[in-house]
């Protein structure tokens, strides 16, 4: 998706959490573009001489690249790592990309969109384009795994299939960073993404918003993790955290800005019994939610956990689609509604489908008439004949048509 936008004069943002791979992409994409024959140069802003120099502003960057013969050969790619750490990012990116698109392609990343929004001014507009980097999905763990696995199409070997609910449990209960996936033994795994916590979550985050009652906003990350997957009451949350209602709405929105959570709100078709307005809680990383929350790793795979890596999946493979959940007064509920156009996709979660109540899916099939509703569940009921398919989670799920 990123190289179609290489020989345009648009600049490629990355933006997502810390160490979910966007360094290893700038690098990849620079050994490909050498490769090719390309000039492409890396700047690395934690190199804090390289921030000096970029701070200075545009022409001090050109000289520093004229005089290192780095413009020498042609049309310069010119990646740049954590451009959040410039002090005005947006005018020496806007001078670059208008007045010197000719001989520099700009492509660069950072650790947040909320801090790249608050850094990046309106003069950008019409000239990035961005990508969101998220956690690894359950495809790309499986690459990183050197599984040779084609999802695209139906697995119907039983060994195969075995292998994969193992697998998709080990990805569910430990999520999707990369350092994660790679390590083999749980203590690692384990003081590696302790380390992601600390650094970013704990560090970072709380230094970007200037939040100064580190010990509530803690309570408030603790509090968030052990309710994922579940329905959200910010007045109650804002109650058992001791902070006010508009202090716990700033951080949540802070949090949803820099990739640690989403939240997801109700589907209504407008009918009476659909009043819910509570938002349900979502992690976009299952690993981090756990450390948070119990400070180890599950080791049985729960509902809510299941839920929350479905979730996640649909995030990561359904960028068009509108995530909704379903719930009435008298407690009928589906974890997802997809909607896309005018289709609705109704995705219902279990660990095993024979613990399936189908009453919930029937009520909102007869009401808004899906062409098609989902169970994704590990385990299957094969004695079961309904409308609804089961499916496991890592099968793909159709999008709506538009």
């Amino acid at each position: 998706m990123i190289r179609r936008y290489l020989n345009t004069p648009d600049i490629i943002v990355l933006h997502g959490a810390r160490q979910v791979g966007k360094t290893s992409i700038l690098k990849m994409l620079q050994a490909e573009l050498s490769q090719s024959g390309k000039a492409a140069s890396f700047i690395d802003l934690e190199d804090l001489r390289m921030l000096e120099l970029l701070d200075r502003g545009a022409d001090a960057l050109l000289a520093y690249l004229d005089e290192t013969g780095q413009l020498k050969r042609g049309k310069l790619f010119l990646l740049v790592d954590e451009i959040q750490y410039l002090k005005n990012p947006s005018n020496i990116l806007k001078l670059l990309r208008d007045h010197h698109a000719d001989k520099i392609k700009l492509i660069v990343s950072g650790s947040s969109s909320f801090d790249i929004k608050s850094k990046f001014k309106d003069s950008l507009a019409g000239r990035t384009v961005n990508f969101e980097i998220m956690p690894l999905s359950f495809r790309e763990f499986l690459r990183f795994r050197e599984m040779d696995v084609d999802l695209d199409h139906p697995i119907t070997a039983a060994p195969l299939i075995e292998k994969l609910k193992l697998l998709f449990q080990e990805f569910a209960l430990y999520g999707g960073y990369p350092r994660v996936v790679l390590e083999k033994e749980i203590e690692a795994r384990t003081t590696y993404l302790s380390q992601v916590i600390a650094a970013y979550i704990h560090k970072d985050i709380r230094d970007l918003a200037n939040i100064r009652d580190v010990e509530k906003f803690n309570k408030l990350l603790v509090t968030l993790a052990s309710q994922c997957s579940q329905m959200m009451n910010v007045s109650e949350l804002a109650n058992t955290v001791r902070l006010s209602r508009s202090t716990v709405e700033q951080y949540l929105f802070l949090l949803e800005s820099t990739y640690v959570i989403r939240l997801v709100r109700p589907f209504s078709g407008n009918i009476r019994s659909e009043l819910f307005k509570m938002p349900k809680i979502f992690f976009l990383d299952t690993g981090v939610a756990q450390l948070l929350w119990l400070k180890t790793f599950q080791q049985t795979l729960l509902g809510n956990v299941l839920e929350n890596a479905v979730y996640c999946e649909l995030f990561k493979n359904h960028p068009q689609a509108e995530i909704r959940y379903w719930r009435t007064q008298d407690g009928k509920e589906i974890d997802f509604i997809l909607r896309q156009g005018q289709d609705l996709l109704p995705v219902e979660t279990k660990v095993s489908g024979h613990r399936l109540n189908l009453t919930a899916m029937h009520y909102f099939r007869n009401h808004y008439h899906p062409k098609k509703s989902y169970c994704m569940a590990l385990e299957h009921d094969a004695t079961r004949r309904d409308e609804t398919t089961f499916k496991y989670p890592w099968e793909l799920i159709c999008e709506p048509k538009k």
